[in-house]
C-alpha cells in the first residue's frame, strides 16, 4: 500500500506538471545573428519599436527615464525626452504620428508628438503598466500578468483581452510586446524565450529560444531579455535587453 500510494503521488505530482513541460517542449524555434550594434549600457530598455526605419527606445528607472530616438549605428540617442523623475518608464508604442509610453505603477500613459516629443496628453488606466505594442488600429498591452488588454488609442479604454496560454497553462510575466505578421510577440521576464501568441485567443503558437544570444553568466541577474523592434518594411527584427551593450539584429530559423 506505501508502494502504491507514492506511485499515486508521482503520477499526480507528473500530471500538475504537464502543462509547464509541454510549455517548454515548445521551445524549438531559433536564430541566427545578422548583425550586432552598439547600445547605451545605460538604458534599462522597457520598450523598443521602429517606425519609418528609425529605432525608438523607452528606459525606465525612477529618475532616469526617458523616450529616445536612436542612431542604429552608434546606439547613441540623436533625440531624448527625460520622463517626470515620480514615473518609472516602460513599454511604448508608436502609432498615428504619437509615441505613447507606459509607466509602471503610476497609471499614466504618456502620449507624445513624435516629431518634437512633446506630450500631448497624458491617460489614466487601472493596474501596471508593462509592454506595449499595436496592431495598427488598437493599442496592445501587458501588465506582468497572462493577460494581455487592446485598447483604445484615443481613450485608452479597454476594448477586449485574452489569456495567454501554454500547454494548457497560464504564461504570466508578460513584459515588452511587438506586433509581428499578424501574431503578438512578447519577452517574458526572465526568461530568455520570445513567447509568439495568437491575437484571436490568446493561445501561445511557440517560442523563440534565445538563451545563447547574450548568455546569463555575462550578465547580472537584472539584466535581462527585454525589447523587440520589428521592421516591417525592411523585414528586419531587433531583440535586446536592459543594460546590455549590444542591440541585436536577428533572423528566425524555424525547426
Amino acid at each position: 500500500m506505501w508502494a502504491l500510494g507514492l506511485g499515486i503521488a508521482a503520477v499526480a505530482v507528473g500530471l500538475a506538471a504537464w502543462p509547464q513541460l509541454g510549455a517548454r517542449r515548445e521551445a524549438a524555434t531559433g536564430f541566427e545573428v545578422v548583425a550586432a550594434y552598439p547600445h547605451d549600457s545605460n538604458a534599462f530598455t522597457q520598450g523598443l519599436a521602429i517606425n519609418a526605419g528609425q529605432l525608438y527606445e523607452g528606459t525606465g528607472q525612477y529618475g532616469a527615464s526617458t523616450v529616445r530616438r536612436v542612431d542604429l549605428q552608434s546606439g547613441r540617442p540623436d533625440k531624448q525626452r527625460a520622463l517626470n523623475q515620480r514615473y518609472f518608464g516602460e513599454g511604448i508604442a508608436i502609432l498615428g504620428g504619437l509615441l505613447y509610453q507606459l509607466t509602471w505603477q503610476n497609471g499614466v500613459v504618456v502620449v507624445y508628438d513624435l516629431e518634437t516629443f512633446e506630450v500631448e496628453r497624458t491617460m489614466q488606466y487601472d493596474g501596471e503598466g508593462w509592454g506595449l505594442t499595436h496592431d495598427g488600429k488598437e493599442l496592445i498591452m501587458s501588465d506582468g500578468s497572462a493577460t494581455i488588454r487592446f485598447r483604445d488609442p484615443q481613450t485608452f479604454a479597454v476594448t477586449r483581452e485574452i489569456a495567454v496560454h501554454a500547454g494548457g497553462a497560464p504564461l504570466p510575466r508578460l513584459n515588452e510586446l511587438e506586433y509581428i505578421d499578424g501574431e503578438i510577440w512578447a519577452n517574458i521576464w526572465y526568461d530568455d524565450r520570445i513567447a509568439r501568441i495568437s491575437p484571436a485567443n490568446g493561445e501561445v503558437l511557440g517560442f523563440i529560444d534565445l538563451a545563447t544570444l547574450y548568455p546569463q553568466n555575462a550578465r547580472n541577474s537584472e539584466a535581462v531579455l527585454n525589447g523587440i523592434a520589428y521592421d516591417s518594411a525592411a523585414k528586419r527584427l531587433f531583440v535586446t535587453g536592459k543594460n546590455w551593450p549590444q542591440l541585436y539584429e536577428i533572423r528566425i530559423v524555424r525547426r
